[in-house]
């Protein structure tokens, strides 16, 4: 089973989170099967990119997002929205 989760990165009180597609039982910093985007929480407006075509690759293939992931999925969609 494929999971799409968040995967820290940065430096110490600075994290850094890349959104990868890895091995669902897999221990969090091994080889990651797809990197499909990142998200930044430190600055005032957080910074989320994700792409969404490597996102819906991965769903159709079985992959599921975390409660986390989802969240942020989520969130850009609705700030797309707003935009539009």
């Amino acid at each position: 089973m494929l999971s799409i989760k968040l995967m820290r990165m940065g430096k110490k009180k600075q994290p850094f989170y890349r959104i990868v597609v890895v091995e669902r039982r897999s221990p969090i910093r091994t080889a990651t099967v797809d990197e499909i985007g990142y998200y930044n929480p430190l600055p005032r407006e957080p910074q989320i990119k994700i792409n969404f075509e490597k996102l819906d690759y991965w769903q159709q293939r079985g992959a599921q997002a975390t409660k986390t992931v989802q969240s942020l999925i989520k969130r850009l969609k609705e700030h797309a929205q707003k935009n539009n």
